[in-house]
């Protein structure tokens, strides 16, 4: 690949629109994008959302990429971008058993593999602490961590066995937070020991079961690295590539959420991003935040070989997942 596809390959991007528009066409031949993610503003009913992924994944070939990584935020309950006539399950509180998670995981998969999406930003990994006002409240499966990890093992092993490629998310952990990343920077004092005892617990289990992506928080841990937040540091990349030895792709969560948006200029955020050996950066909303993003990445791979390598690395990780898709 040529220094532009390898930086754009590294952008999973959002729009507005619900057909393959100038605008959407612009991400794919300009900014060489390795991935779309769709929300429900994107998708009206079945027959637009099967055109919408196919000329996506058309216009990509025309332009001489690979296949795109179509992603879409469905784990049932409260965060379900699939509306009626898809299956609208309870979530990860509603999955109590093996079975429960095998039919979720069944029946979701024929449903996106139908609509053209690959890859499904689920399960939720996080774990509530007891009597705890979390956040995550209602997206997370009840119990202690080995049950998160026994439950959600299971949720990522049958949605890649059915075809769908499972992100892990939030690493590593925000079960703790109280307080909304889409707004504000939260930060968890949570010790490294307590953390690596209970957070870590189920993502050591997604990292078994080989969860093609796990998504990173915009968490600051301060005992972990007290300058950025997760998404963008290299300690909390080290920590799961290294330490706990995952091999598939790591990726932020929206960078345009105010958690990092209301810190960090985007040049910042992206260079820092590139520096982290993350994979894959997400920037869901349309602006100049994109061509942006693309721009410092192709001109860090330009210019500095250490960047160069890692980011090949990186697109080798996307590569090899987009092999099945």
């Amino acid at each position: 690949m040529n220094i532009e596809d390898l930086a754009g390959q590294r952008l999973m991007a959002g729009y507005d629109g619900t057909t393959l528009n100038d605008q959407l066409k612009e991400y794919i031949r300009e900014y060489r994008v390795g991935g779309l993610i769709f929300f429900a503003r994107n998708l009206i009913e079945p027959k637009q959302i099967e055109q919408l992924c196919r000329d996506s994944q058309a216009y990509a070939k025309d332009q001489g990429l690979p296949p795109l990584l179509i992603a879409v935020d469905q784990e049932g309950g409260p965060v379900a971008r699939l509306k009626p006539p898809y299956t609208q399950f309870a979530g990860n509180p509603g999955i109590k058993s093996e079975e429960d998670a095998q039919e979720y995981a069944r029946v979701m998969a024929k449903e996106l593999l139908e609509a053209g999406f690959n890859m499904n930003m689920a399960p939720v990994m996080d774990v509530v602490p007891p009597d705890f006002d979390s956040i995550m409240i209602g997206r997370a499966f009840e119990g202690g961590p080995e049950e998160v990890a026994r439950l959600g093992g299971y949720v990522i092993q049958y949605l890649q066995e059915y075809g769908i490629l499972a992100v892990a998310k939030h690493f590593p952990g925000i079960g703790r937070t109280t307080l909304d990343s889409h707004l504000e920077l939260p930060y968890s004092h949570t010790p490294r020991a307590q953390l690596e005892a209970e957070d870590l617990v189920p993502f050591q289990e997604a990292v078994k079961k080989q969860a093609s992506g796990v998504m990173f928080s915009h968490i600051l841990y301060t005992d972990l690295d007290p300058d950025w937040p997760a998404s963008i540091s290299p300690a909390i990349v080290s920590l799961l590539r290294e330490d706990m030895g995952y091999t598939g792709i790591i990726m932020t969560d929206d960078l345009d959420m105010g958690a990092v948006a209301k810190q960090f200029p985007i040049e910042t955020v992206i260079e820092q991003f590139m520096k982290s050996g993350s994979d894959l950066a997400l920037i869901c909303h349309p602006g100049p935040n994109i061509k942006t993003a693309f721009n410092i990445i192709r001109k860090g791979l330009e210019s500095d070989p250490n960047l160069l390598a890692m980011g090949r690395a990186s697109v080798q990780r996307m590569l090899a997942a987009k092999q099945g898709i």
